[in-house]
Protein backbone atom coordinates (compact mmCIF):
# COMPACT_ATOMS: atom_id res chain seq x y z
CA UNK A 1 0.00 0.00 0.00
CA UNK A 2 2.85 1.86 0.79
CA UNK A 3 4.40 1.82 -2.51
CA UNK A 4 1.16 2.61 -3.98
CA UNK A 5 0.67 5.69 -2.61
CA UNK A 6 4.10 6.92 -3.47
CA UNK A 7 3.55 5.43 -7.32
CA UNK A 8 0.06 7.45 -7.18
CA UNK A 9 2.29 10.90 -5.97
CA UNK A 10 5.13 10.52 -8.29
CA UNK A 11 2.10 10.29 -10.76
CA UNK A 12 0.90 13.28 -9.75
CA UNK A 13 3.86 15.10 -9.65
CA UNK A 14 4.90 14.20 -13.24
CA UNK A 15 1.33 15.46 -15.16
CA UNK A 16 2.27 18.84 -13.08
CA UNK A 17 5.75 18.84 -14.21
CA UNK A 18 4.40 17.83 -17.84
CA UNK A 19 2.25 20.97 -18.02
CA UNK A 20 4.70 23.08 -16.55
CA UNK A 21 7.24 21.72 -19.63
CA UNK A 22 4.64 22.56 -22.34
CA UNK A 23 4.31 25.74 -20.88
CA UNK A 24 8.23 26.40 -21.08
CA UNK A 25 8.19 25.08 -24.62
CA UNK A 26 5.61 27.49 -25.45
CA UNK A 27 7.29 30.39 -24.14
CA UNK A 28 10.89 29.58 -25.50
CA UNK A 29 8.37 29.58 -29.37
CA UNK A 30 7.32 32.67 -28.34
CA UNK A 31 10.65 34.24 -27.35
CA UNK A 32 12.02 33.45 -31.15
CA UNK A 33 9.18 34.80 -32.35
CA UNK A 34 9.52 38.56 -31.15
CA UNK A 35 10.57 40.39 -34.50
CA UNK A 36 10.53 44.11 -36.16
CA UNK A 37 6.11 43.79 -35.48
CA UNK A 38 6.68 43.91 -31.44
CA UNK A 39 8.79 46.74 -32.03
CA UNK A 40 6.28 48.46 -34.05
CA UNK A 41 3.54 48.03 -32.01
CA UNK A 42 5.49 49.53 -28.97
CA UNK A 43 6.40 52.43 -30.58
CA UNK A 44 2.38 52.97 -31.95
CA UNK A 45 1.24 52.76 -28.83
CA UNK A 46 3.92 55.41 -27.69
CA UNK A 47 2.40 58.03 -30.29
CA UNK A 48 -1.49 56.99 -28.69
CA UNK A 49 -2.38 60.21 -27.14
CA UNK A 50 -5.45 58.72 -26.11
CA UNK A 51 -5.59 55.07 -24.81
CA UNK A 52 -5.03 51.27 -25.67
CA UNK A 53 -8.64 48.97 -25.43
CA UNK A 54 -7.42 45.23 -25.18
CA UNK A 55 -10.25 42.50 -26.28
CA UNK A 56 -10.44 38.57 -26.14
CA UNK A 57 -13.03 36.48 -25.81
CA UNK A 58 -13.25 33.05 -23.61
CA UNK A 59 -10.12 32.82 -21.58
CA UNK A 60 -8.11 35.39 -23.72
CA UNK A 61 -10.97 37.88 -22.50
CA UNK A 62 -9.37 37.47 -18.93
CA UNK A 63 -5.95 37.89 -20.71
CA UNK A 64 -7.01 40.77 -22.04
CA UNK A 65 -8.48 41.97 -18.56
CA UNK A 66 -4.73 41.24 -17.13
CA UNK A 67 -2.95 42.76 -19.76
CA UNK A 68 -4.78 46.22 -19.46
CA UNK A 69 -4.51 46.41 -15.91
CA UNK A 70 -0.85 45.89 -16.17
CA UNK A 71 -0.81 48.55 -19.12
CA UNK A 72 -2.59 50.89 -16.66
CA UNK A 73 -0.28 50.50 -13.95
CA UNK A 74 2.68 51.10 -15.79
CA UNK A 75 2.01 54.56 -17.23
CA UNK A 76 -0.36 53.43 -20.47
CA UNK A 77 -3.68 54.78 -19.41
CA UNK A 78 -5.60 51.34 -21.04
CA UNK A 79 -8.84 49.62 -20.53
CA UNK A 80 -10.59 45.93 -21.39
CA UNK A 81 -13.79 45.53 -22.86
CA UNK A 82 -16.07 42.24 -23.45
CA UNK A 83 -16.54 41.16 -26.83
CA UNK A 84 -19.87 40.00 -26.47
CA UNK A 85 -20.95 43.67 -24.89
CA UNK A 86 -19.15 44.87 -28.04
CA UNK A 87 -21.92 43.86 -29.96
CA UNK A 88 -24.85 45.52 -27.73
CA UNK A 89 -23.65 49.04 -27.67
CA UNK A 90 -19.77 48.87 -25.97
CA UNK A 91 -18.18 49.13 -29.73
CA UNK A 92 -19.15 53.09 -28.63
CA UNK A 93 -15.88 52.91 -26.01
CA UNK A 94 -13.42 52.84 -28.90
CA UNK A 95 -12.63 55.98 -30.40
CA UNK A 96 -10.68 56.63 -33.52
CA UNK A 97 -8.04 58.31 -31.53
CA UNK A 98 -7.22 54.40 -29.90
CA UNK A 99 -5.49 51.58 -30.17
CA UNK A 100 -7.41 48.58 -30.48
CA UNK A 101 -5.79 45.25 -29.32
CA UNK A 102 -7.79 41.84 -29.98
CA UNK A 103 -6.11 38.71 -28.80
CA UNK A 104 -7.42 35.24 -29.76
CA UNK A 105 -5.62 31.89 -30.11
CA UNK A 106 -7.49 31.24 -34.11
CA UNK A 107 -8.09 34.66 -35.13
CA UNK A 108 -11.52 34.17 -36.45
CA UNK A 109 -13.99 33.74 -33.47
CA UNK A 110 -17.45 34.89 -34.27
CA UNK A 111 -17.54 37.65 -31.10
CA UNK A 112 -14.59 39.37 -32.65
CA UNK A 113 -15.45 39.84 -36.37
CA UNK A 114 -17.78 42.31 -35.52
CA UNK A 115 -15.16 44.98 -33.61
CA UNK A 116 -12.72 43.99 -36.63
CA UNK A 117 -15.05 45.56 -39.41
CA UNK A 118 -16.30 48.20 -36.73
CA UNK A 119 -12.44 49.11 -36.75
CA UNK A 120 -11.92 48.64 -40.47
CA UNK A 121 -14.85 51.07 -40.97
CA UNK A 122 -13.80 54.02 -38.71
CA UNK A 123 -10.43 53.55 -39.14
CA UNK A 124 -9.45 52.80 -35.87
CA UNK A 125 -5.51 51.19 -35.41
CA UNK A 126 -5.52 47.50 -34.49
CA UNK A 127 -3.15 45.13 -33.11
CA UNK A 128 -3.37 41.40 -33.57
CA UNK A 129 -2.42 38.88 -30.91
CA UNK A 130 -3.26 35.71 -32.95
CA UNK A 131 -1.67 32.33 -33.71
CA UNK A 132 -3.11 31.87 -37.00
CA UNK A 133 -1.91 33.52 -40.16
CA UNK A 134 -4.87 32.50 -42.16
CA UNK A 135 -7.20 33.61 -40.18
CA UNK A 136 -9.72 36.94 -40.62
CA UNK A 137 -7.97 38.57 -37.21
CA UNK A 138 -4.18 38.32 -38.65
CA UNK A 139 -5.18 39.18 -42.19
CA UNK A 140 -7.14 42.35 -41.00
CA UNK A 141 -5.00 44.30 -38.14
CA UNK A 142 -2.46 46.57 -39.10
CA UNK A 143 0.53 45.19 -36.63
CA UNK A 144 0.12 41.01 -36.67
CA UNK A 145 2.21 40.18 -32.82
CA UNK A 146 2.40 36.32 -34.43
CA UNK A 147 2.10 33.67 -31.38
CA UNK A 148 3.67 30.06 -32.77
CA UNK A 149 1.01 27.35 -32.39
CA UNK A 150 2.43 25.42 -29.35
CA UNK A 151 0.81 22.56 -27.73
CA UNK A 152 -2.07 22.38 -24.86
CA UNK A 153 -2.17 20.50 -21.77
CA UNK A 154 -4.97 18.26 -21.13
CA UNK A 155 -5.52 16.02 -24.10
CA UNK A 156 -4.22 19.04 -25.82
CA UNK A 157 -7.56 21.03 -25.84
CA UNK A 158 -7.29 22.85 -22.56
CA UNK A 159 -6.02 26.62 -23.57
CA UNK A 160 -3.17 26.44 -21.21
CA UNK A 161 0.51 27.22 -23.31
CA UNK A 162 -1.77 29.29 -25.61
CA UNK A 163 -2.56 31.71 -22.86
CA UNK A 164 0.42 31.38 -20.99
CA UNK A 165 2.29 32.78 -23.97
CA UNK A 166 -0.75 35.48 -24.62
CA UNK A 167 0.02 36.63 -21.09
CA UNK A 168 3.70 36.67 -21.71
CA UNK A 169 3.26 38.56 -24.59
CA UNK A 170 1.20 41.12 -22.71
CA UNK A 171 3.60 41.60 -20.01
CA UNK A 172 6.40 41.98 -22.67
CA UNK A 173 4.65 44.65 -24.08
CA UNK A 174 3.89 46.74 -20.83
CA UNK A 175 7.40 46.60 -19.26
CA UNK A 176 8.94 47.58 -22.35
CA UNK A 177 7.08 50.24 -22.73
CA UNK A 178 7.33 51.11 -19.10
CA UNK A 179 11.07 51.44 -20.15
CA UNK A 180 10.76 53.85 -23.19
CA UNK A 181 8.33 56.11 -21.46
CA UNK A 182 10.91 56.42 -17.95
CA UNK A 183 8.22 55.43 -15.98
CA UNK A 184 10.06 54.80 -12.74
CA UNK A 185 9.56 53.63 -9.40
CA UNK A 186 8.28 56.82 -8.14
CA UNK A 187 5.59 56.82 -10.88
CA UNK A 188 4.15 53.35 -10.33
CA UNK A 189 4.20 54.61 -6.41
CA UNK A 190 1.57 56.96 -7.48
CA UNK A 191 -0.82 54.35 -9.14
CA UNK A 192 -0.16 51.96 -5.67
CA UNK A 193 -1.25 54.09 -2.87
CA UNK A 194 -2.12 51.18 -0.55
CA UNK A 195 -0.89 47.39 0.47
CA UNK A 196 2.22 45.72 1.04
CA UNK A 197 3.39 47.22 -2.75
CA UNK A 198 2.27 50.57 -1.43
CA UNK A 199 4.48 51.02 1.66
CA UNK A 200 7.43 49.26 -0.30
CA UNK A 201 7.10 52.18 -2.70
CA UNK A 202 6.97 54.71 0.06
CA UNK A 203 9.38 57.69 0.06
CA UNK A 204 11.69 59.45 2.78
CA UNK A 205 9.22 62.24 2.19
CA UNK A 206 6.47 60.11 3.48
CA UNK A 207 7.94 58.87 6.80
CA UNK A 208 10.09 61.43 7.96
CA UNK A 209 9.53 63.83 10.86
CA UNK A 210 9.61 67.64 10.06
CA UNK A 211 10.22 71.18 11.26
CA UNK A 212 9.64 71.13 14.81
CA UNK A 213 10.11 67.42 15.38
CA UNK A 214 13.62 67.33 13.78
CA UNK A 215 16.40 67.88 16.98
CA UNK A 216 18.24 70.48 15.61
CA UNK A 217 20.61 72.19 17.69
CA UNK A 218 23.20 74.93 16.69
CA UNK A 219 26.88 73.50 16.59
CA UNK A 220 28.21 75.80 19.52
CA UNK A 221 25.70 74.88 22.10
CA UNK A 222 26.98 73.75 25.40
CA UNK A 223 26.61 70.00 26.19
CA UNK A 224 24.35 70.52 29.02
CA UNK A 225 21.65 72.86 27.00
CA UNK A 226 22.12 70.06 24.07
CA UNK A 227 21.43 67.10 25.56
CA UNK A 228 18.05 68.26 27.07
CA UNK A 229 16.77 68.64 23.59
CA UNK A 230 18.23 65.25 23.02
CA UNK A 231 15.75 64.30 26.01
CA UNK A 232 13.08 66.02 24.58
CA UNK A 233 12.55 64.60 21.46
CA UNK A 234 13.58 61.18 22.02
CA UNK A 235 15.43 60.36 18.75
CA UNK A 236 18.54 59.26 20.23
CA UNK A 237 20.45 61.76 18.25
CA UNK A 238 20.34 65.26 17.60
CA UNK A 239 21.17 67.44 14.21
CA UNK A 240 23.87 69.76 14.49
CA UNK A 241 23.48 73.18 12.09
CA UNK A 242 25.63 76.22 11.94
CA UNK A 243 24.65 80.18 11.41
CA UNK A 244 23.29 79.63 7.80
CA UNK A 245 21.09 76.48 8.83
CA UNK A 246 23.43 73.64 7.21
CA UNK A 247 24.14 70.43 8.66
CA UNK A 248 27.32 70.13 10.10
CA UNK A 249 27.30 66.61 11.62
CA UNK A 250 24.77 64.57 14.45
CA UNK A 251 25.33 63.95 17.82
CA UNK A 252 24.18 60.51 19.11
CA UNK A 253 23.61 58.14 22.08
CA UNK A 254 26.19 56.16 21.03
CA UNK A 255 28.54 59.16 20.45
CA UNK A 256 27.34 60.40 24.20
CA UNK A 257 27.97 57.12 25.57
CA UNK A 258 31.68 57.29 24.33
CA UNK A 259 32.60 60.41 25.90
CA UNK A 260 31.26 59.99 28.90
CA UNK A 261 33.29 56.70 29.22
CA UNK A 262 36.58 59.40 28.44
CA UNK A 263 35.43 62.33 30.16
CA UNK A 264 33.47 62.63 33.82
CA UNK A 265 32.33 66.37 33.37
CA UNK A 266 31.01 67.41 29.94
CA UNK A 267 27.93 69.74 31.00
CA UNK A 268 30.11 73.16 29.34
CA UNK A 269 31.86 71.22 26.38
CA UNK A 270 30.68 72.00 22.67
CA UNK A 271 28.99 69.42 21.71
CA UNK A 272 30.73 70.22 17.77
CA UNK A 273 33.42 68.90 19.20
CA UNK A 274 31.93 65.31 19.82
CA UNK A 275 29.90 65.49 16.72
CA UNK A 276 29.82 62.87 13.45
CA UNK A 277 31.05 64.70 10.79
CA UNK A 278 29.54 64.13 7.45
CA UNK A 279 26.63 61.59 8.60
CA UNK A 280 25.28 59.68 6.07
CA UNK A 281 21.97 61.38 4.39
CA UNK A 282 19.19 60.53 2.10
CA UNK A 283 17.31 62.72 -0.72
CA UNK A 284 13.53 62.55 0.13
CA UNK A 285 12.93 61.02 -3.03
CA UNK A 286 14.71 57.87 -1.63
CA UNK A 287 12.65 54.38 -1.36
CA UNK A 288 12.15 53.16 2.21
CA UNK A 289 13.71 49.59 1.28
CA UNK A 290 16.47 51.47 0.46
CA UNK A 291 16.94 53.57 3.91
CA UNK A 292 16.43 50.72 5.33
CA UNK A 293 19.03 48.31 3.38
CA UNK A 294 21.67 51.23 3.94
CA UNK A 295 20.60 52.17 7.78
CA UNK A 296 20.97 48.68 8.58
CA UNK A 297 24.56 48.35 6.65
CA UNK A 298 25.72 50.56 8.40
CA UNK A 299 24.53 50.34 11.97
CA UNK A 300 22.78 53.54 12.25
CA UNK A 301 19.28 54.02 13.82
CA UNK A 302 18.53 57.38 12.24
CA UNK A 303 18.81 59.58 8.79
CA UNK A 304 18.71 63.00 7.94
CA UNK A 305 16.73 63.59 4.96
CA UNK A 306 17.47 66.20 2.11
CA UNK A 307 16.20 67.78 -0.63
CA UNK A 308 17.57 67.52 -4.04
CA UNK A 309 18.73 70.92 -4.49
CA UNK A 310 20.58 71.31 -0.99
CA UNK A 311 22.38 67.99 0.39
CA UNK A 312 23.72 70.15 3.85
CA UNK A 313 19.53 71.83 4.24
CA UNK A 314 18.12 68.88 6.74
CA UNK A 315 14.44 69.27 5.65
CA UNK A 316 13.57 65.58 8.30
CA UNK A 317 14.68 62.87 9.67
CA UNK A 318 13.40 59.43 10.05
CA UNK A 319 13.94 56.92 12.75
CA UNK A 320 14.62 53.36 11.91
CA UNK A 321 11.59 51.75 13.99
CA UNK A 322 9.17 53.84 11.73
CA UNK A 323 10.61 52.25 8.50
CA UNK A 324 10.53 48.35 10.28
CA UNK A 325 6.67 49.50 11.15
CA UNK A 326 6.09 50.80 7.75
CA UNK A 327 7.66 47.68 6.10
CA UNK A 328 6.56 44.88 7.92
Amino acid sequence: MIYGHIKMKNNINQIGKEVIDLQIKALRKLKNSIDKSFDKAVKKIIRCKSKVIVCGVGKSGKIASKISSTLSSVGTPSFSISANDCSHGDLGKISKQDVLILISYSGNTEELKNIINYAKMNKIFLIGIVSNKDSYLYKSANIKLFIPKVEESGYGIVPTSSTTAQLSLGDALSITLMKKKKFGKLDFKKFHPSGNLGNKLKTAADLMLVKNKIPFVDENEIMKNALKVLNLKKLGFLVLINKEGLNTGVFTDGDLKRLLQKKRFIDNLKIKKFMTKKPFTVEKNTLATDILYQMNKRKITNICVYNKDNKKKTIGVIHIHSLIKTLK
